[in-house]
């Protein structure tokens, strides 16, 4: 499989803000790239970076075998992205935004291609409306469908599903799905680890660093316990009692459930031993890490260094 992006040893700097640590990584051709992690993790800035809008302080990045410094306006036309903000015309229509955008690359004879990602995008039916007046969902199909006008090989997507509700999330990843099988590479970016679960590939991200950089599967296996998933009356109650314990190594709330990582050769009637009496409705199960139960554990790990 071709590598079509390449960084290595990326540094950046805003002022004495180190936004990036000594980045490394590849992405294949059709693969679908996520970028995990919180505000500040570095995602934009690498975004960027790709894209030939920043300059890397130290190291070099390389998009379809073009330098992103040296040969960024030969890149330019290859390359599709939808920025974090909604940088459509909110006075122009839907149909009017995809024509300025097909006019901006020099795409000629597009109408096929523009009435093909209408449809597409279930758009056709809204094709005059101003772009101000669509959903948070459809603005967003909108700016990928303006994204795509020049057919490029390689897409970078900075949190495009931040603030969009969640029937409209799962939309724009089928989208994003039947796109890859086309051969499109995706790079993406997330606040959301859920969303992780969907990408060939994975690079868990904080304050500038990527912490792993593998499959999905892969970084789940990096796990150092054994995880229990516990049902209790009170949440909060059950924390607090199981962070009191020694053989007790890690612990989070999820939602109504508490997860309990133990050593691997412990046995899970510790925990209950531990509730009894103390809260009630006490259910413990052994569940297989979650991508968030990996990423939480790495950090972890990195504060101990």
């Amino acid at each position: 499989m071709d590598t079509v992006l390449q960084i290595k040893d990326a540094s950046f700097r805003y002022g004495s803000v180190e936004a990036l640590k000594n980045v490394s990584f590849e992405v294949k051709k059709g693969e679908t790239f996520g970028m995990i992690g919180p505000d500040g993790a570095g995602k934009t800035t690498l975004i960027r970076l790709f894209c030939g809008l920043l300059r890397p302080y130290s190291g070099n990045c390389s998009v379809l075998g073009f330098d992103t410094v040296k040969q960024k306006y030969s890149l330019i036309p290859k390359i599709g992205y939808l920025s974090q903000k909604f940088s459509l015309y909110a006075d122009m229509s839907v149909s009017e935004n995809i024509d300025f955008f097909a006019d901006i690359h020099k795409v000629k004879n597009y109408k096929p291609k523009k009435d093909e990602l209408l449809e597409y995008m279930g758009l056709s039916q809204f094709k005059d409306r101003l772009a101000g007046a669509l959903s948070g969902g459809m603005k967003q199909k909108l700016a990928l469908t303006c994204t795509l006008i020049h057919t490029p090989e390689i897409i970078f997507l900075d949190e495009p599903t931040n603030g969009v509700d969640p029937v409209a999330r799962r939309d724009f990843w089928e989208i994003l799905k039947n796109i890859s099988l086309q051969g499109v590479s995706i790079i993406i970016s997330t606040p959301y680890i859920e969303e992780a679960e969907k990408c060939d590939t994975v690079a868990l991200m904080d304050r500038g660093s990527v912490m792993i950089c593998d499959t999905p599967a892969a970084v789940k296996d990096t796990y150092r316990f054994r995880l229990l998933e516990i049902h209790a009356s009170d949440v909060q109650q059950t924390k607090k009692i199981l962070e009191s314990s020694s053989s007790v190594r890690s612990v989070q709330i999820f939602g109504n459930t508490v997860h309990a990582g133990i050593e691997k050769g412990s046995d899970a009637g510790i925990i209950r031993e531990m509730l009894k009496d103390k809260v009630s409705s006490i259910k413990v199960k052994e569940i297989r890490p979650s991508l968030e139960d990996a990423f939480i554990d790495l950090l972890e790990r990195e504060a101990q260094i």
